[in-house]
């Protein structure tokens, strides 16, 4: 009894993830703190289905003659087509209220608008530059961008862990943050890690298979950056905070693909 139970929040917990992190039509059933871990703990695996969904366009696009500057600049606005937008927007929101130099309050406040200011339009611009031009330039473009999208999500894993608050009462970021074991965290990016090590080691032998690892690490390390600059400046994460980290890492995991 105790294993089926384990096997039903499991896939509550995934349905949830894929529910919050995709635009799958996913039905969830309950949603509470012990879903959320789950759910935040299986965050790489909606990554997972964003980036292989990536991939399959680049791979259309190839076969119908597409360049790689076409097909990458589709696979990236499949991302964002696959998520609403919502990590990109995300991204943009915290990119106003931390650029606004306001208090805590005041930044949290700015974050909520539903319009997007200077500091958010330029952020986005270039982030998504950097994008597509690092996934043009990438040897391995399929891997490149799977890694990429699972990284992203691997990042909200850490970001959920218990000694993270959220910096408001209510929203995403009150559901999840501080749900996720921190050996949870370590579990799910040591599967990461060799899940990315075998694709590079399918696409391209030694090397990819050591970059892609590599690349992983280096996502998590800005975005652990980016989180610390934002729980220090906001008290804690929401939902903004989180797709921003989404962007930031998967951004970094390209770059290091491209050019390493």
């Amino acid at each position: 009894m105790r294993e089926e139970n384990r096997r039903v929040h499991g896939a509550e917990g995934l349905r949830l993830a894929v529910s919050l992190l995709t635009v799958v039509p996913v039905r969830c059933g309950r949603v509470d703190r012990d879903t959320a871990r789950r759910a935040m703990t299986l965050a790489p695996v909606a990554g997972l289905l964003v980036g292989v969904a990536a991939a399959v366009v680049l791979t259309v696009a190839g076969l119908l003659g597409a360049g790689p500057l076409l097909g990458a600049a589709l696979a990236t606005g499949a991302t964002a087509l696959l998520t609403r937008g919502l990590h990109l927007d995300g991204l943009a929101d915290l990119a106003d209220g931390l650029g606004s130099g306001r208090p805590a309050e005041d930044a949290l406040s700015i974050m909520k608008r539903s319009d997007i200011g200077p500091f958010g339009v330029i952020t986005l611009v270039f982030t998504l530059l950097i994008q597509v031009a690092a996934l043009t330039q990438a040897p391995h473009r399929a891997v490149a961008v799977t890694v990429a999208a699972v990284t992203g999500r691997l990042a909200v894993t850490w970001a959920c862990r218990a000694e993270v608050p959220a910096a408001r009462p209510e929203g995403l970021g009150a559901l999840v943050a501080g749900t996720v074991r921190r050996r949870d965290a370590a579990a799910a990016t040591a599967a990461v890690m060799v899940a990315a090590a075998v694709a590079g080691l399918l696409a391209g032998g030694a090397r990819p298979a050591v970059l892609a690892p590599v690349a992983v690490a280096a996502g998590l390390l800005v975005s652990a950056a980016l989180l610390r600059h934002a729980v220090r400046r906001l008290g804690g994460v929401t939902g903004d905070v989180l797709g921003a980290l989404v962007e930031a890492s998967a951004t970094t995991a390209i770059v290091v693909l491209a050019v390493a």
